[in-house]
């Protein structure tokens, strides 16, 4: 327990000092905090079983967090945060360079290998991983993504037991996206890629981008159901914004909503990390699998981005490919940074908007692809 009262005072100075998701990062140490105290019992994770929620307890002796724990157990906050993002999100990029989407594509790639590797760990080494089957797998790859309520929501239906850890480790490598990615933009890119300046994009009518949160709803609807609590929400969001007929609750699920939820979620998740749970060879080995993920995920951003600069006779950046995981908007910054350091003519942002909001699309589909899988 003081180990954990140890890390969460780190979590804490990480958000406040360091600035790192310090919206999510904060309620999430400080509900570790509190859940580790001694004689605390505040979350009480008996009560939420495999075969469902103990409510008989929970009226009885239950408290605040167990309650707010409903939320992420149900499925409630993540989409509720992704009608908030939605709300916030500019399509307009994406709808401009349709081809954008092939990046957000191709940065799901450490998804898929972070997948693989977890379940050769947990089959080597079953003893020390033994939650790493394939429910565990699928919930440690989707950090990959660098989308904290993606994580939630897929662990939360296929591997309750490591949330906190996945939650914290994906929050944690969204925040550390400026350190983490541009070594791995360097690497993989020459200086005459780097300084390549792009084109600037078509206007969008307002007519396109009320029309797409729709489509992209009825073809993920009819593809990947299981995605469409999270694509959904999205889409409805962005809906709400465009339409320009419901502002009053398009500002609310922007503001108030959204930072309501992001209490609710923060704390009830932090409160799950204790030390029986947390202490454990699993936390390393997700938190290695999770930076591979993130690492694979930009490197197939990028990667992709190669490919597209070739096929385009050197018309696209490959910086943007980075930015297709779907950490919106701080990825997108770091492609603008990088390309505005080796180039000052370079203004990358908005072309690299366009992979970036394909990213959280692209990252919901994934966890969706894998809870037709694997949940069903």
């Amino acid at each position: 327990m003081l180990i954990m009262i140890a890390i969460a005072c780190v979590l804490l100075y990480l958000a406040i000092v360091k600035k790192f998701e310090p919206l999510l990062l904060l309620p999430i140490a400080f509900g570790m905090l509190i859940a580790n105290l001694p004689l605390g019992g505040v979350m009480h994770k008996e009560y939420f079983t495999a075969e469902g929620i103990n409510f008989a307890e929970m009226i009885a002796h239950g408290g605040l967090i167990d309650w707010l724990y409903l939320g992420v157990k149900l499925g409630i906050y993540p989409p509720l945060i992704f009608l908030g993002v939605g709300a916030m999100t500019d399509f307009g990029p994406l709808i401009a360079n349709p081809k954008s989407i092939l990046l957000g594509a191709a940065a799901q790639l450490g998804i898929f290998i972070a997948f693989i590797g977890a379940m050769l760990l947990g089959g080597f080494f079953p003893e020390q991983f033994a939650q790493f089957d394939i429910n565990g797998a699928a919930s440690i790859g989707i950090i990959g993504g660098a989308d904290g309520p993606t994580a939630i929501y897929l662990t939360k239906t296929l591997k309750p037991e490591l949330l906190s850890m996945i939650a914290i480790a994906a929050y944690s490598y969204m925040a550390l996206i400026p350190i983490i990615q541009p070594p791995i933009m360097k690497l993989l890119t020459t200086k005459k890629e780097r300084v390549i300046v792009m084109e600037q994009l078509r206007p969008v009518s307002k007519t396109e981008k009320i029309i797409f949160p729709i489509v992209v709803t009825l073809i993920v609807a009819l593809i990947i159901p299981d995605a469409v609590p999270l694509v959904g929400m999205l889409m409805l969001g962005n809906l709400m914004k465009e339409s320009g007929v419901v502002s009053r609750i398009s500002n609310t699920a922007q503001n108030e909503l959204m930072n309501i939820i992001t209490i609710f979620l923060g704390i009830s998740v932090g409160a799950t990390a204790d030390a029986k749970t947390f202490l454990t060879p699993a936390t390393l080995g997700i938190v290695v699998l999770g930076l591979c993920a993130f690492c694979l995920s930009t490197a197939g951003g990028v990667l992709f981005g190669k490919i597209m600069c070739k096929l385009s006779g050197g018309k696209i950046n490959p910086l943007i490919g980075s930015a297709g995981v779907s950490a919106v908007p701080m990825a997108a910054r770091v492609s603008q940074v990088v390309g505005q350091k080796e180039n000052l003519a370079n203004f990358l942002l908005m072309h690299a908007m366009g992979p970036n909001v394909a990213g959280v699309i692209g990252s919901a589909v994934a966890a969706g692809v894998f809870l037709s899988m694997l949940a069903n």
